[in-house]
């Protein structure tokens, strides 16, 4: 199940940005002063008219590293293609899988072990509402 908010776009908050980039391996120095800005609405949201938030209920994902609690951003101006992570409304609910795109229709495709992967057939009432583009996480 996903919980959908839409965004809002009418505050800016600039927050510093390490040009440098953050090492994950060997430590590198530390930056004495960091001045460029960065607003995340600017890059995260590349169409915000299409542009929703959905936070995640569920562990269906888990091995594409997207659980339970984390945020998406979803665009729905994104044309679906076979591989994507989508948000789905299936038969009045909205879930998140993996697309696959075959001749015949599309399987929703979880990450995780548990979850078999649903056919969807010409008896389901189904709509690939949006992609999702980014997952922000919260440790």
């Amino acid at each position: 199940m996903i919980i959908i908010k839409p965004i809002v776009l009418e505050t800016t908050l600039s927050l510093p940005l390490a040009l440098d980039g953050i090492s994950a391996g060997f430590p590198s120095p530390a930056q004495d002063f960091i001045d460029v800005p960065i607003d995340l609405n600017k890059e995260l949201i590349k169409n915000p008219t299409s542009t929703f938030f959905g936070r995640v209920a569920g562990d269906s994902m888990k091995n594409a590293g997207i659980d339970n609690g984390d945020l998406l951003v979803i665009d729905k101006s994104i044309r679906p293609r076979d591989g994507m992570i989508a948000v789905c409304f299936l038969d009045g609910e909205f879930i998140m899988k993996q697309i696959q795109i075959v001749d015949d229709g599309c399987w929703l495709i979880a990450a995780n072990e548990q979850y078999p992967p649903v056919k969807v057939g010409a008896d389901n009432t189904f709509e690939i509402w949006g992609i999702v583009k980014h997952v922000i996480k919260s440790f």
